[in-house]
């Protein structure tokens, strides 16, 4: 009697499995049909950093002032607060921005999406402070970054750019284009050069008797390849390429900061923010949270960003994927 239960009781189990391999089949299903239908969409949010410091103030105050100094100190604030709504003075707004890089500058987008929104209601008597992290990647990925920076520059609106880990390559190319750069004494700034790598298999093919075909039109379509045989040609076409697109980036870096020499900066290597401070890369040792905090007295602080919302189906296939782990880790 006990084995028959046994084996109902498996027999169960092997059905509810099933049942939910199924669903997870049939989710995957229904989200590729309306993949094409489904537009992914994103959202601006902005947050009020001049009341997040203000709280945080609060909060501290509440805790190390005696309660009839903290009740004085409230009556003050909202006394201050009451003047700021009757004073006509307008004032100036700072709009912060966050870009954290891979290879690919995949935050790109949003960046786009941010500045777009900012430039919609920004003057030049307001501020733009984007702090930039990144080590760099994509030639084309991180010029199109330094070209949304470009657009605020070009409406005469002052552009910080604040760095307080790491602006190499990529990330400084974007960084150069602010009216002033800040950096954190030890953020790492510079590596401005250029770098092409990738193996090679075609002595490997060789030894195991593998051709390799490639066709192409136009002398220099493919300069080197993966897995077939370089030329002295080739590679040559490869480094005339990589100095091009270096010396394109030192143009970039001499216009927006002619301050700098730039044959001894462009050598690839990088520094730390105080080094880089005596070569001209950036123009003052400070982090961003000082300088927001400083500019909090007298201008109004919005951190902006777009995040993207992730299509319901999409959700489900997420919510499907977890789901499919846990069976795969019953098995």
């Amino acid at each position: 009697m006990s084995q028959a239960l046994i084996q109902l009781a498996l027999f169960a189990a092997k059905s509810v499995i099933v049942v939910l391999v199924i669903l997870v089949v049939l989710i995957a299903f229904f989200m590729l049909v309306a993949k094409s239908k489904e537009k992914i969409r994103g959202r601006l949010v902005i947050r009020n950093l001049n009341h997040k410091y203000a709280e945080t103030k609060e909060l501290l105050l509440a805790e190390t002032l005696s309660k009839k100094q903290f009740k004085h100190f409230q009556k003050e604030k909202k006394a201050g607060e009451k003047a700021e709504q009757k004073s006509e003075k307008k004032s100036r707004n700072v709009f912060v921005l966050n870009f954290h890089g891979d290879v690919r500058a995949s935050a790109v987008s949003s960046l786009s999406e941010e500045i777009t929104a900012i430039l919609n209601v920004a003057s030049p008597d307001d501020e733009v402070v984007v702090r930039v992290e990144s080590g760099g990647g994509m030639v084309h990925a991180y010029g199109l970054a330094a070209a949304q920076l470009m657009r605020i520059r070009a409406r005469n609106i002052p552009l910080i750019v604040s760095i307080d880990k790491i602006a190499a390559s990529g990330g400084y190319m974007m960084a150069c284009i602010g009216n002033k750069i800040l950096a954190a004494p030890f953020a790492i700034i510079g590596s401005i050069g250029v770098i092409v790598q990738l193996p090679n298999f075609h002595r490997l093919l060789k030894e195991k008797n593998i051709d390799f075909e490639q066709h192409t039109a136009g002398e220099f379509k493919r300069t080197i390849t993966v897995f077939g045989e370089n030329t002295k040609e080739g590679r040559e076409k490869l480094q005339q390429e990589i100095e091009d697109i270096h010396n394109h980036f030192k143009d970039l870096i001499v216009e927006h900061r002619p301050q700098i020499d730039i044959n001894k900066v462009s050598t690839g290597e990088h520094w730390i923010g105080k080094h880089a401070l005596q070569l001209n890369l950036v123009d003052e040792i400070k982090t961003s949270d000082d300088y927001l905090l400083e500019r909090s007295k007298d201008a109004k602080l919005f951190e902006i960003g777009y995040e993207i919302k992730k299509p319901l189906l999409s959700k489900l296939a997420s919510s499907a994927s977890i789901l499919r782990e846990k069976l795969f880790s019953i098995w």
